[in-house]
């Protein structure tokens, strides 16, 4: 018997449009004072939300001309602008698109004819990534929508929209909105999520598992534009009528504990390589608000978890979930940790741990996560090998290497292929690779994954240079460098290595596992 739940289990109705569900019902249940979200020291009620929404929405449909399945790409710092135009393309029968912050004008001018989006919403710190793209690269783009700064016409878009709109009568089985997950080659992939996804996971993650309630105020490190923050900071509190605390900067250590000491969250997410942030921040904080802290995005070692318990007081959960899936489908429970495991099924999802042959493997053994759950994306947008490599029935297949033990929990044990998985966000080896080897003093490079002093995983590259050319530190530096000017931050390779040649197979294919090797050695 299938342990997972079906949207029409949840009680969904057929015709569904998402956005009332999340921000039009609190309003007709009587919360319309409550807080939804707060961003530094504006405070947006679930009122003002509602009518924030309705104003956007209509203002693309009636002003821009925004018809129904079109998409809008969705460029935006963390804060209530998000919320709005998220919302408000949703309401109208529209395909948001939330797109990573810290990508590079290569990755957009990608995502924006991938989608075809004829509207753009983008933050004016983030205008620059745009505008370096000549238009002429641009052909479907028509629209640019900044939000703040000198040049702002959000607002005049919003002031222009009527504060009441009909919710379009879309279906809760028809797209509502994209996330681009990152693919194997670097080209990433446009997961198509539908109008039910969100209130599937925000009632099997967040109610069911986390137990959250409307008195609850969420915080989350992980942005908006993350499948993991998406529901930390945005549809987990609106699916009880709780606070979402929304902060637009960095994640750094400061930033962090002065946002919970200053908003008082009771629920805290974040990612293992934030938590050793924290750790290594000195001084006393107070963290006695926070009830819950969660984790995911990369297995969290067990020694951080030790050292974040003993010094705060506080269990971290940790969990498993993806941009497919949308968010966790195995987690550990309050009061129920497994240190080192990613927890056990969350409710209304099934698993298998089958080998490569698809055939199911012993307890304790390691097999390939099969997972199953009315979350899972319809497809990836114009890759239909990719989806039928992926997607098989109801079934879709991790890429993750797991043993589950005699009590359910289970056991992360690595990749079915090379991606890495880095501060919560993928990284693929293939174009750090092809990034360095533009460099002309490199012959060829291999990257593999190195695990850091806090038993996080960080890019590691192996090079071969050019006849003549000295492995030097300062040409290390120099090859980081020209990989950070290209690519997002967080691919840059931590370390460089010189070698007189990568380790080969007879037909001339990399031999990775003996760079991972490598990369073990102190």
């Amino acid at each position: 018997m299938s342990l997972a739940l079906e949207a029409a289990d949840l009680g969904i109705p057929q015709t569904f449009n998402v956005a009332t569900h999340f921000v039009d019902r609190h309003v007709l249940e009587g919360r319309g004072t409550t807080v939804a979200l707060e961003c530094g020291d504006e405070r947006v009620t679930y009122d003002h939300l509602f009518e924030r929404v309705n104003r956007v929405g209509s203002a693309l449909g009636a002003r821009l001309g925004v018809r129904s399945e079109e998409r809008v790409v969705l460029l935006l710092l963390d804060g209530p602008a998000f919320a709005y135009s998220f919302f408000g393309a949703i309401k109208i029968g529209a395909v948001p698109v939330p797109v990573n912050t810290l990508w590079k004008p290569a990755d957009y001018r990608y995502v924006l004819n991938d989608s075809r989006a004829r509207t753009l919403i983008v933050s004016h710190e983030l205008l620059p990534q745009i505008e370096c793209i000549a238009r002429g690269e641009l052909p479907h783009l028509e629209h640019v929508i900044v939000v703040g700064g000198p040049h702002d016409s959000f607002s005049t878009l919003v002031a222009g929209g009527a504060p009441h709109l009909e919710a379009a009568p879309t279906s809760r089985d028809e797209a509502a909105f994209w996330l681009y997950s990152s693919g194997s080659t670097g080209a990433p992939k446009g997961c198509v999520h539908l109008h039910h996804d969100m209130v599937v996971c925000a009632e099997l993650f967040a109610r069911r598992t986390l137990g959250v309630q409307p008195a609850d105020r969420f915080f989350s490190v992980a942005k908006l534009f993350f499948a993991y923050g998406l529901g930390n900071a945005l549809y987990f509190p609106l699916a009880v009528g709780g606070t979402s605390i929304l902060w637009p900067g960095p994640p750094t250590a400061p930033n962090v504990f002065q946002i919970i000491e200053r908003h008082r969250p009771t629920i805290f997410f974040s990612v293992p390589t934030n938590y050793a942030m924290l750790l290594s921040h000195p001084g006393t904080v107070d963290l006695s608000s926070l009830r819950l802290a969660v984790s995911a995005g990369e297995a969290l070692p067990p020694a951080l978890y030790d050292r974040f318990k003993d010094r705060f007081g506080i269990e971290i959960l940790d969990g498993i979930g993806s941009t497919e899936t949308l968010h966790m489908f195995i987690a550990n429970r309050p009061g129920a940790v497994r240190p080192g495991s990613s927890g056990q099924l969350v409710s209304g999802y099934d698993a298998r741990l089958l080998d490569d042959g698809d055939r199911p493997v012993a307890p304790g053994e390691i097999g390939n996560l099969w997972i199953k759950g009315d979350s899972v994306c319809a497809g990836y947008w114009n890759q239909h090998e990719k989806s039928k490599n992926t997607i098989e029935g109801h079934w879709i297949k991790t890429g993750d290497k797991f043993s589950r033990d005699a009590d359910g929990f289970f056991w992360y044990a690595g990749r079915s292929d090379d991606m890495l998985k880095v501060g919560g966000l993928w990284v693929s080896p293939v174009e750090v690779e092809n990034t360095l080897a533009e460099h002309p003093a490199v012959r060829e490079c291999g990257v593999v994954a190195r695990e850091d002093r806090d038993e996080l995983v960080k890019p590691a590259a192996f090079v071969v240079l050019k006849p003549g050319v000295d492995g030097t530190p300062a040409l290390a530096d120099e090859l980081q460098q020209h990989v950070r000017a290209r690519l997002a931050e967080y691919k840059r390779p931590r370390w460089i290595e010189f070698l007189p040649e990568l380790p080969k197979t007879a037909t001339g294919k990399i031999q990775r596992f003996k760079l991972r090797e490598l990369a073990r050695l102190p």
